[in-house]
């Protein structure tokens, strides 16, 4: 009989390390870093790849967050990949509670299956042996053991977690112990001796194997998530537990919660992994993970370099030029410029919590925002005005809406425009434009087979993104 693979990916997290490129509203997992694809697309390639041979895969659960869920869609259509669900939780309670929800949603239909649990923002060089090493831990969860995929280390890393394992059993290891991240001299002793993996936080086991060992090692997380679950509400693949309910949930880690109980108490076991794995925590990580030149250098983008050795330097808009510069970071977005020392790049979180602090929206969506209907950049704005570049994907439209304290005036430069203000609908096209006035009802669509490109002139006294009301909308968001 096939083992059952349920694959559960926890799409959680802002990754402030990776600022400017990584916001809370776009964060790193749906960043393309070391490949076409992003993160968060590789992470669900790759659990997907685990069938055949004995094994049958369904389609993934997502645990993502509520703000996050028409990113996690649009890019699983890009793949190419079905969802099966989307667990939107509506705030950060760590990963216990979301592996909880979903063992929990893989339950429902009387099934148990093996879940494979990943993050959404690692990386994988060697797929073959990612797939080798998960199938040898499937089918030991699928006897009833908990399986942890251990990291082969490769340099005395301070930044990630270690796993002691001690003898072999059924071609895996024992869990001894879990060891915190370590000095600089004490992770040098475990390279040195052996049986010491990083913790890659991707755990194999079984849906009710995890209940029952949360039930026995933290019941409050257990039953305050159950009561959460049972105020589920359901929108189509979107599934929301209840509001209230799942913020009284203790926030904790798998790691705190279950996994370091479990040695000598429950079978815990590793597996190997030497497959080129990386968490892309900062961008020393990403410099590490990417091809280089002779000089040691990581560039994306329009950069031209002189002299300059092991740089990564990454240009979104402009043109990057380095001269007689080593160890450098340097990443350029449209309205932010990070430049650090390589070995300073754990401290980057900093920036953002100052840019926090100080009331600014750096940290929290870029320039070009992404929507389920498409994306707008704003590029241009003063006093009462904001000029925006607006796309709507084929058969798309923006929800039916109005403002309270702004006019707007839209041209559409590429494709054909369906515009609905007051009670009239007009169709556009190239070079044609529409004034909407102040308070009137309007709605933009994209009748067509094309992308739709406008740009917008908004002016007025109030030009916040909150001065909309929406009468009706296609996508759930309320007023």
């Amino acid at each position: 009989m096939a083992d059952s693979i349920q694959p559960v990916i926890l799409c959680g997290g802002s990754g402030t390390r990776l600022w400017p490129l990584s916001r809370a509203g776009f964060p790193k997992q749906f960043l393309c870093l070391t490949g076409k694809e992003s993160l968060f697309q590789q992470a669900a390639r790759r659990l997907a790849g685990l069938g055949g041979d004995g094994f049958t895969v369904a389609a993934p659960c997502i645990v993502s967050n509520e703000e996050h869920r028409f990113l996690v869609q649009e890019q699983l259509r890009e793949a190419g990949i079905e969802l099966g669900a989307a667990l939107l939780e509506p705030a950060g309670r760590n990963t216990a509670p979301a592996l909880t929800l979903a063992a929990l949603a893989a339950l429902e239909n009387g099934d148990d299956p093996v879940l494979a649990v990943t993050p959404a923002d690692q990386t994988v060089a060697d797929t073959a042996a990612f797939t080798a090493a998960m199938r040898k831990a499937v089918t030991e969860a699928a006897n009833g053991a908990i399986v942890i995929l251990g990291v082969t280390p490769d340099r005395p890393e301070t930044g990630y977690g270690y796993i002691k394992a001690e003898a072999n059993t059924g071609g895996l290891m024992r869990v001894a112990r879990f060891v915190e991240k370590p000095d600089a001299k004490t992770a040098q002793t475990y390279l040195a001796e052996g049986g010491y993996y990083w913790n890659a936080g991707i755990f194999v086991l079984k849906a009710a194997v995890w209940l029952a060992a949360l039930e026995q090692f933290r019941p409050d997380i257990a039953q305050a998530a159950r009561a959460a679950w049972q105020k589920r509400s359901i929108d189509q693949k979107f599934v929301r537990p209840g509001r209230a309910e799942f913020e009284a949930i203790p926030g904790e880690s798998i790691d705190y919660a279950v996994m370091e109980h479990c040695p000598g108490r429950l079978p815990l076991r590793v597996a190997a992994l030497d497959a080129g794995w990386s968490d892309l925590g900062a961008w020393e990580a990403v410099w590490n993970a990417l091809p280089k030149d002779e000089a040691g250098n990581a560039h994306f983008g329009d950069v031209i370099a002189r002299d300059s050795r092991d740089t990564l330097a990454h240009a979104s808009s402009r043109l990057i030029g380095l001269v007689g510069v080593r160890n450098l970071v340097v990443i350029e977005t449209p309205d932010a410029v990070l430049v650090a020392e390589r070995g300073r790049c754990q401290d980057v979180k900093d920036i953002v919590t100052a840019l926090n602090v100080s009331g600014r929206e750096e940290h929290v969506l870029h320039r070009k925002v992404h929507r389920p209907w498409g994306w707008y950049d704003c590029i241009d704005e003063g006093e009462r005005f904001k000029v925006k570049r607006i796309q709507v994907k084929p058969k798309a439209s923006l929800s039916l809406q109005k403002h309270h304290h702004r006019a707007e005036h839209w041209v559409v430069v590429k494709g054909v425009a369906e515009v609905t203000c007051g009670g009239k609908v007009t169709r556009l096209v190239e070079n044609q434009s529409i004034y909407i006035p102040l308070g009137e009802a309007h709605r933009l669509a994209n009748p067509g087979e094309a992308p739709l490109e406008i740009i917008e002139v908004q002016s007025g006294a109030y030009l916040g993104e909150d001065d909309i009301v929406r009468l009706e909308d296609h996508y759930g968001r309320g007023a």
